[in-house]
């Protein structure tokens, strides 16, 4: 039985295509009372329904940031516990997004989720991650602390771009 409405247009196809995410995104933008719908797809057991959920959830919150931080509790909390590459990067992506929408407790809860998730074995995750740490750290000189060290860790990756991007925000924290 499908989870809500979208899983079967977004069901199908090659994975690393959009498929429908795009008309699903347009639905969601023309009605707000969709995105409970969407958010309810990372339910899912299809990891290509997932991943795209993550793709639109992420371009919805893009245009309507507002409307996404009404369901930062789910994000918090059941979609968080998904061992999925794709929906843990773009939690990364969407915390900055909401940052100006998130309660104190909120914050320290995705800053929490993302310490957790900085070396889970994918590069997309550990670099988004890291991005998102740095900006959250340029605010929080104890968080600054705490990531420092860690992206000394990420700049001996067996991944270039970790490598790199660890460097990259080392320096623009302004650690030698």
């Amino acid at each position: 039985m499908p989870v809500s409405r979208f899983e079967s247009p977004l069901t199908g196809g090659h994975p690393n295509s959009l498929g429908n995410t795009v008309s699903v995104v347009d639905e969601v933008l023309a009605d707000r009372a969709l995105l409970a719908e969407l958010v309810a797809c990372y339910r899912s057991e299809d990891a290509v329904v997932r991943l795209r959920v993550s793709s639109a959830v992420k371009r919805v919150a893009q245009q309507r940031p507002e409307w996404v931080a009404a369901h930062l509790d789910d994000l918090l909390g059941w979609v968080a516990q998904i061992d999925q590459a794709s929906t843990k990067w773009t939690l990364s992506i969407l915390f900055v997004l909401l940052d100006d929408y998130m309660t104190p407790p909120q914050r320290d809860a995705a800053i929490a989720l993302m310490q957790a998730n900085l070396h889970y074995d994918d590069w997309i995750v550990q670099n988004t991650t890291a991005d998102s740490l740095a900006h959250f750290a340029r605010q929080r000189p104890e968080l600054a602390a705490w990531l420092v060290p860690e992206l000394r860790v990420l700049t001996s990756s067996r991944h270039k771009s970790v490598r790199g991007r660890a460097a990259k925000l080392l320096a623009s924290l302004g650690a030698p």
